[in-house]
Formats: structure tokens, sequence, C-alpha cells
């Protein structure tokens, strides 16, 4: 059969990638997609840096020119970013061919109008490098979990918060710290914001949602909270507690709509999440006929984020005879059938939580707390009360509580953190079994 022909945008680690991949196992891809898949041409911003390209591929350095080929089949868009790569693959489906991509914020916050724009070209999206690089989490949740009702996920979806997170734990590191030597590994950006905030974890949460439930791409209503601010001194207390500390990405259906949330979370040190450690990324998927399912595995870099980009070339390529409206859909339920869900403000989420206060070290102050915590109705699971320094005047505490609203649990800390006795303020972070 006649070859597949491919137009990259991007060249580097992960445009590199895929065309090392294809070119390395290009027999064996074959096998697989029932015909060769071939770049023809490739686009790159310095051709400098493209010395070596097979010579039968066209190099550009307009993006669009690539897009613009009739000898491009499916266009491969590896760039990043918003723009130009939204205007690039809605260009490339109006000229109707299909994409594949890597870009989770570009999905996460233009995936429906994408996905519409393809339905109607009668073209494919393949996106799941997206999501957790080489773990192909998207393909199970949309097929094989199709006969599933899928009630949460829970993931480790951010390598670099993951690896500062592990350093602060076992090498005893400040955040700073930790930070610098993730950039000096390459596993963090010049500027981590997008790391750090949890804002990339979202991007990806927010796409595992809407595939798992069958809802709308929202972006914009996931609860975001990074690990920025925390101390090493409270993933210490965390371990001398029995729990290991993880930005985790979050999303539930319940009767009350739906949980999405991506926050620093204390897991019991047993759980199979917390053993997640380094750049690696992992998800946990809750369903009713399998149960718990966990899918572990390299979440960026070259050859895992490649792995999905040519597993997407791949599918492509097997359905290219099938005609739309019988192709997988690209949020695992077909356009007409996606639900506009509720999503549940965090204030009305229920969740245990860790509490550490610095307090006076004298009589009635633990009495105080415990008081404003009885009138919101929050329960204590247990107390960590260290002894104070040499001369020092206060005295850390460190509070479990049960499951509580988060509403509850917000106005106690204002109240405490009004006591004369309170010194700064009160360090909060939820705690999570992840039992549904």
């Amino acid at each position: 059969m006649n070859a597949v022909r491919i137009g990259l945008l991007g060249l580097g680690t992960v445009g590199g990638g895929t065309l090392e991949l294809l070119t390395r196992n290009a027999d064996e891809i074959a096998r697989r997609a029932g015909r060769p898949l071939r770049v023809t041409h490739a686009s790159v911003r310095n051709p400098e840096r493209a010395q070596g390209l097979p010579a039968d591929i066209a190099l550009h350095t307009d993006p669009f020119d690539v897009v613009r080929q009739p000898d491009v089949d499916i266009v491969a868009e590896l760039i990043g970013g918003i723009e130009p790569a939204r205007e690039l693959i809605l260009a490339a489906i109006a000229a109707g061919k299909h994409v594949v991509t890597a870009n989770k914020a570009l999905i996460a916050h233009h995936g429906n109008e994408i996905f519409e724009a393809a339905r109607r070209a009668g073209v494919a999206v393949g996106f799941e490098a997206a999501v957790a690089g080489g773990i192909p989490v998207i393909k199970t949740l949309r097929e094989g979990l199709a006969g599933n009702r899928i009630d949460g996920i829970a993931g480790i979806i951010n390598g670099t918060s993951n690896y500062i997170l592990t350093q602060m734990r076992d090498a005893g590191l400040d955040f700073a710290t930790a930070l610098a030597d993730a950039q000096r590994l390459g596993y963090a950006e010049a500027d981590p914001s997008f790391d750090i905030d949890g804002v990339d974890a979202a991007h990806k949460l927010s796409i595992l949602a809407a595939i798992a439930f069958g809802m709308p791409l929202c972006f914009d209503e996931v609860h975001i909270e990074g690990i920025r601010d925390l101390s090493a001194v409270d993933v210490d207390y965390a371990g001398q507690l029995g729990y290991r500390l993880k930005l985790l990405g979050i999303a539930r259906r319940g009767a009350d709509g739906v949980q999405l949330r991506v926050h620093p979370t204390l897991l019991p040190q047993r759980h199979l999440l917390a053993q997640v450690d380094g750049v690696i990324n992992s998800v946990l998927v809750d369903s009713d006929a399998l149960g718990q399912s966990l899918y572990y595995g390299a979440g960026a870099g070259a050859g895992p984020t490649a792995s999905a980009v040519v597993a997407d070339l791949v599918d492509i390529a097997r359905a290219l005879t099938i005609d739309a409206e019988h192709r997988v859909p690209y949020l695992a339920f077909h356009h007409d059938r996606l639900q506009a869900l509720p999503v549940q403000p965090i204030d009305a989420v229920e969740t245990a939580f860790y509490l550490r206060l610095t307090a006076l070290d004298r009589p009635g102050v633990l009495a105080d707390v415990t008081r404003i915590l009885a009138d919101q109705q929050i329960s204590i699971e247990a107390i960590l009360q260290k002894e104070p320094a040499p001369g020092a005047s206060h005295v850390a505490v460190i509070l479990l509580t049960h499951r509580v609203r988060e509403r509850a649990l917000r106005d106690a800390i204002a109240r405490i953190e009004a006591l004369p006795s309170i010194d700064g303020r009160v360090v909060s972070l939820r705690l999570d079994h992840l039992e549904h």
C-alpha cells in the first residue's frame, strides 16, 4: 500500500525523537500500520539545527509551508505553546489533513474547538502524547475501559514537581535547592512556573477527566495549587506521621457533580502512588468493573513522548479507510452525547487535612485550637507536638483531621490565626487515602 506521508512541525526534543523512532523501527511500524509511515516534510526554526536530516525530507522554516504541502497526509504538531500551534492545527484540518499533537496546553484550552473542526472536516486528531508522556493512559480510558463507568482518577502527572518533592524527602533539600537541582539536570525549565504552580498538571487532568466522564474540556474550572510554598519541615513531619507528600491531579464523580483539583496531597506511605518517585508519572483509575488500576512510566523525554506520538500516527494510518463517524471518539463518548457535568467548587469538597501551626509554649493554647475546630465540627485524628528549641517561646504543633468540608476548615483556620498565641499562618495540606 502507499506510504502515509507525514509533515513534522518542530524537530526539537519530541520532533527529533519522533523522526528517530520512525526511522529506527520503520519495518516494525509498517507491519503494525499495514503501510509505511514516511516523513516527507519538516519545519524547524533554525535550519542549522537540522544537520544530517535525510535527503528525502524537505526542510522548511515556515511551518505553514508544511501544512500546505499536497504530499502530507498527517501533520504532527510538536512545537508546543498555544499560538501558532492552534492556527497551524486548524489550518491542517481545514486542508483535510489528519493531525497528531503532544500539546497538552492547546488541547486543554482549545480542544473542544479543534475536535469540532475535525469532526466537521472528517479528519482525525491524535493527542495521546499530551498526557503522561509514553504511558498510554488516554487509549486505556478511551478504549481499554470502554465497558466501565469511571468514577475517579488520581495521578502524579508532572515529573518536575515529583522530582523536587522526592529530593526534599530523600536528600533533605529545601524547595529552592531541589528546584535548582531539577533545573541543572534539565528536568525543570528556566521558568518552571507551569510545573511548580500546578498548571501543567491541571492541563493534563482536564483532558483525563473529559475522557473519563464524557464531558467537554473545562480547564478553567480546575482548582489549582502548586508546590512553590511547601516547606522541607512539612515533608519531614509527613514522614514521621506515616505519609508522603505528592502533587496530585484528582478527578472524582459524585452525586453533586465532578471534583477537578490539583494540589499537594499527603498519601499513606504504603499507597502505590506514594512509591512513585523522581520524574516518573503514574495514574490511578477507579472503575466499576475493573476496580482500581495503576499506570506507571516515563512522563516526558524524547523516547517516551515519541512513543505516544508514533502510536497515534499508526492509529490514524490504520483508520484512513474508516469514515469519521466510526472512529474512536476523541473524548471517548460521541460528540452529541457529551454532558456538561457540574464541577464542584473547592469549598464544597471534603478531605482530611494536615495542619501545622506555631504556638506559644504555655497551657491552654491547644485547648483554644481544638475548641475552634470543634465549633466547626472538625474532629482530630492525631496530634504531634514537638519539643521547643532551647530558649524558644514557641512550639510546632501538627494536627491531622478527619474528613471535613473545605469551607469549614478555612473558617476554622482564619479563627485560629487570629489567636494571639498563634505565630504566623497555619499551614494546611490535604490528606487523601484515595479510597473511593
